[in-house]
């Protein structure tokens, strides 16, 4: 591990008011200091960016020792005019910095404060292949508990938070992963050159999933970090809303048409439908399901588009990206899916 490398960090918010002081006193904790901190306020229509404003000016955020009305180097906000979903203000973020390696973060979290210099470190150190890297993130209220080490994608079309509700104390080990969530993440900015950004047309959810797949593709890899650890709020349990389950509907559709080579969609066809059908019944919602297919179709010329240009880049074997799905069906369970149904009865 040599040196100290620049690090710039971006954090998109969006009505988040609340978790405003959480997310400056962590990064102000920061063993690595980065060199520039961006905050995207993705239109807001609370008062988010104007108290993220005054905290700014009044140096919550700044390094150990500074005073009020001191700033760290090129800490600013952006203000998007209209709000674009995640995939658009980290997108904002990334083009106003420039540092070799760039930090996502969610506003809804509190890093250790080792968090970046553990995943600067450890990404520096690895091969140049390795182009970002997964933190370990802990449910804010049960932090025994993992909320995510990074990210998964199966064959039937699904992804999944690694470890979720799991012993933190179980996820001790370096390792590649398919992905890393854009919550609390590391990237080189020349991955990020070579393989594109975040697709502003998945608005939010899943965009993250869609960059590591397309990374993969391209031959670059991910590395789970367990020192690098982050208390994040993330959500409940409870049935997602409409609006939820219609964009992660055309979203996930979208995952699989732009990243999955011909050969697996052909092979995984009866898994992929499947997997389409079991959660348009596990969120209960199917004019949401049917309206996120409608969406989906929509937008189908421009995502076979980016079919054609991501698959023309595709640097692996097809057998070597296949051993990276995974076999697990994903959230619900299909055993608690059951259940739930019996119980309504």
């Amino acid at each position: 591990m040599t040196g100290r490398p620049a690090v710039d960090v971006v954090v998109p918010v969006w009505n988040s008011a609340r978790w405003l002081d959480g997310c400056l006193a962590a990064l102000a904790a920061q063993t690595l200091a980065p060199a520039a901190i961006v905050f995207v306020d993705d239109a807001s229509t609370d008062d988010t960016a104007a108290r993220l404003e005054a905290r700014l000016e009044a140096g919550h955020g700044a390094p150990p020792g500074a005073g009020p009305g001191s700033r760290p180097p090129r800490m600013r906000l952006l203000r998007q005019p209209v709000h674009g979903g995640f995939a658009t203000a980290a997108n904002a973020g990334i083009r106003a910095t420039t540092a070799p390696l760039v930090a996502l973060l969610n506003v809804d979290t509190q890093a250790a404060p080792d968090w970046l210099a553990q995943l600067a470190a450890h990404l520096e150190a690895a091969p140049d292949s390795v182009g970002f890297a997964a933190s370990k993130m802990l449910q804010l209220a049960v932090p025994e508990r993992i909320d995510g080490a990074g990210d998964t994608f199966s064959r039937y079309g699904s992804a999944r938070k690694r470890g979720h509700g799991e012993p933190a104390a179980g996820w001790t080990r370096p390792e590649r992963v398919l992905s890393a969530s854009a919550g609390a993440a590391l990237y080189r900015r020349s991955m990020l050159d070579d393989v594109g950004l975040f697709d502003e047309s998945f608005g939010s959810y899943l965009e993250d999933v869609d960059l590591g797949l397309r990374a993969q593709l391209a031959g670059w890899e991910c590395l789970f970090v367990p020192a690098a650890r982050v208390l994040h709020e993330g959500g409940g349990s409870a049935l997602p809303r409409p609006g939820y389950v219609r964009l992660l509907t055309a979203n996930r559709a979208a995952t699989v048409v732009k990243n999955l080579p011909g050969r697996l969609l052909l092979r995984h066809l009866p898994a992929l439908v499947w997997g389409q059908c079991y959660f348009a019944a596990a969120y209960r919602r199917p004019l949401a399901s049917l309206a996120g297919y409608g969406d989906f179709l929509r937008r189908l010329p421009a995502i076979l588009r980016e079919r054609r240009r991501i698959q023309r880049r595709r640097r692996i074997p097809v057998e070597r990206f296949r051993r990276l799905l995974s076999r697990e069906l994903g959230e619900p369970p299909l055993r608690r899916l059951i259940l739930r149904r019996l119980g309504a009865r």
